[in-house]
């Protein structure tokens, strides 16, 4: 279903959309769902009297918190504007990390510098990259630490953003589910997005114009093989 909204948000022009106001609706009552067990979590801490249940209890809240976190940042915009791409990334960087990494022994960096950019393209980038980051824990550390780096820079009239692990390559492939999500929101973007897996780990590098009024990437010249220098051969999403 997450990917059917996507697919159909891809062919939607209009913000008002019903497709739009689905999504806006289902991240409602997510929220209203968290805070109720949320709520139901610290009632039940409460009323218990033995310690080692408060404290489980204690640490389930906590996460449940830090998820919501996740879901806000991940909102859709209910307007257009113009917001810093490099300081919502990081306040979605952050909630990720507390959310998924830190029980992890997973480090988490990004590297970015302000960049102003249309609020509904940070959404789209802020999806994408949380997509990756998800793909990272998944898939590529098989239950042990390592770090991912998260890098946002400008190009010209263009956006790049890496987003590279070390783990493991055997595991650093992407499921179905979450390529099909990147690859509808690259496209939404007018951008494209190259994987490539090696020895030392993975590397999902997306490139896309800033403003949506600049013609659309169709092809990758822009990537050189000095980029890719420490990793192997591309896959291309088809």
């Amino acid at each position: 279903m997450k990917v059917d909204i996507v697919e159909n948000l891809c062919g939607g022009d209009s913000p008002s959309s019903s497709d739009h106001l689905l999504v806006r609706e289902l991240t409602h009552r997510i929220n209203n769902e968290l805070a109720l067990i949320i709520g139901r979590a610290s009632l039940s801490a409460a009323r218990s009297t033995n310690d080692e249940v408060k404290r489980a209890l204690a640490d389930v809240t906590r996460l449940l918190h830090h998820c919501a976190d996740v879901n806000k940042a991940l909102e859709m915009p209910t307007h257009s504007t113009v917001i810093d791409a490099s300081g919502y990334l990081r306040v979605l960087c952050q909630s990720i990390r507390r959310a998924r990494l830190d029980d992890r022994d997973i480090e988490l960096v990004l590297v970015a510098h302000p960049l102003q950019m249309r609020s509904e393209r940070c959404w789209k980038l802020g999806i994408i990259v949380s997509e990756l980051i998800t793909n990272c824990v998944r898939h590529a550390f098989e239950g042990r630490g390592g770090k991912i780096r998260i890098e946002l820079n400008s190009a010209g009239p263009y956006v790049q953003c890496c987003v590279i692990d070390n783990g493991s390559p055997q595991g650093s492939g992407l499921p179905g589910q979450g390529l099909k999500i990147i690859k509808a929101l690259a496209k939404e973007l007018d951008g494209e997005i190259v994987h490539r897996f090696g020895a030392e780990g993975a590397a999902s590098l997306l490139m896309f114009p800033l403003n949506s009024k600049i013609q659309q990437i169709e092809s990758d010249p822009w990537i050189s093989d000095k980029d890719w220098r420490a990793l192997g051969p591309a896959i291309y999403p088809s």
